[in-house]
């Protein structure tokens, strides 16, 4: 849906060129995506050791799975008004400093009820960084590149994810799994001073501020702003709920559609993270290696980039992200049914990766292209909180589908009929439509 009529503000910043400044704010936000995907990751590859050191079956960690995504649902509804109406860097530290300080606390967990009250507030950080740091990374991208830009940043979940299942392998054998707790504590603690000290605010809200420091008039004029000369109706900011408007003004459909994409795509990526390593050493593995091998899918979510963020951009989510999301199908179902040995199982993983969760890249990319930034936030944060709804019930599908006694690799059957659903949903972006009308209280460029 495109805009009719912009300021010469939202012009200039819809075109802005990538420079240093761009390339900083992406860098940083990449990293903060790095330590969500590491922290999503690591309850999943400390469970096979949690089962021997506690005692317990599996199956019994599903509440703590689920205290995981619900956590991340609740912070991912709340962040999306907090971030198009107070500001995108306060979410962002907020963020880093709760997730990082439970991630810290899980390591000295003693019982499972403990370690899923502290999974919770794990979620609760993890779910408002996701879109804080892909909201940020577009109000800093020009329109054309917007979908690269933020897929590149996305990589850094997979990113994280890969390092906490490598990490996994060397530090399991030694350490044993409260070591993985600590790396994912310690440095989002670390990162949360320096996004204090380097990471910008969106540009939409410093030129609504009345007393810009120096460094932050710079930036504005560096962006083709002049400070203290941009009216507030010149800006694409909230003016009114954003929630609300995800629904207004021709959205509905491609809100809706969204929300069953995310929410069939977040299943399978949850399934995969939290039973994948425990499925693993089920079928033979020890821990660290079925930790090794599973890390191979995040790798292959990276290698995603490198296609689909360009052809999203070129032609639309309609035709790349439907294709990527129905190549998935073939290799679940080959992961569930076909015994492999392991060197063509990691391949068969990474390709995986690269479908389904290099597919979920690719949403999150098209939701911050297709929303304006008055509501990019809201419009990212809530479909990751819906999408959340599909992570709360993987684990216990999950679980369930195990303990029917099924061959432990066939639990991923189900995720082959999630994925047709979203190919589907994907293609009938097309009936959107366009808008035309400008935007009320805005001057045409």
């Amino acid at each position: 849906m495109a805009e009719a009529a912009l300021s010469a503000t939202e012009t200039a910043l819809e075109n802005q060129r990538i420079g240093g400044l761009q390339l900083r704010v992406a860098a940083l936000c990449t990293l903060v995506q790095i330590c969500d995907g590491y922290d999503v990751n690591s309850i999943g590859v400390s469970v096979p050791s949690l089962t021997h050191a506690w005692n317990l079956p599996g199956p019994a960690f599903t509440v703590a799975f689920l205290w995981s995504s619900i956590g991340i649902m609740v912070g991912a509804l709340s962040a999306g008004p907090i971030g198009d109406r107070v500001g995108r860097k306060p979410l962002l530290l907020a963020s880093l400093t709760i997730f990082g300080l439970a991630s810290l606390l899980s390591a000295f967990a003693g019982s499972l009820l403990l370690l899923s009250i502290l999974r919770f507030f794990t979620g609760l950080g993890i779910g408002g960084g996701f879109p804080g740091a892909a909201t940020l990374t577009g109000d800093y991208a020009p329109q054309r590149l917007r979908a690269t830009m933020i897929m590149a940043t996305f990589t850094g979940a997979p990113i994280g994810g890969f390092v906490c299942g490598q990490l996994a392998g060397v530090l399991l054998p030694t350490l044993g799994w409260p070591s993985i707790f600590v790396v994912g504590g310690v440095v989002p603690l670390l990162m949360v001073l320096a996004l204090a000290l380097w990471l910008p605010e969106s540009p939409r809200f410093l030129a609504r501020k009345d007393n810009l420091s120096a460094r932050e008039a710079a930036l504005l004029r560096r962006l083709d702003n002049t400070p203290g000369q941009v009216a507030a109706e010149d800006l694409d900011i909230a003016q009114g709920n954003p929630i609300a408007m995800l629904f207004g003004k021709g959205y509905a459909l491609q809100t809706v559609l969204l929300w069953v994409i995310f929410f069939c795509s977040l299943m399978n990526l949850f399934l995969f993270v939290y039973w994948m390593p425990e499925v693993l050493h089920l079928t033979g593995m020890t821990p660290p290696e079925a930790a090794r091998a599973t890390s191979f899918r995040e790798l292959g979510a990276i290698c995603a980039v490198l296609y689909l963020g360009l052809l999203i951009d070129r032609s639309g989510p309609e035709r790349a992200l439907t294709a990527n999301y129905a190549a998935g199908i073939v290799f679940i179902a080959a992961i569930a049914l076909a015994a492999m040995p392991y060197l063509l199982l990691v391949i068969v993983i990474f390709l995986s990766g690269m479908t389904i969760i290099g597919s979920q890249t690719g949403a999150n990319a098209t939701c911050g292209k297709l929303y304006p930034a008055r509501m990019r936030t809201s419009g990212l944060g809530w479909a990751l909180g819906i999408g959340r709804l599909g992570g709360i019930a993987a684990p216990a599908l999950g679980g369930w589908l195990l303990s029917l006694g099924l061959p432990p690799r066939q639990i991923f059957l189900s995720a082959c009929l999630f994925a047709a659903i979203a190919a589907v949903a994907t293609g009938l972006l097309a009936l959107r439509g366009v808008r035309a009308e400008p935007l009320a209280g805005r001057s045409a460029a």
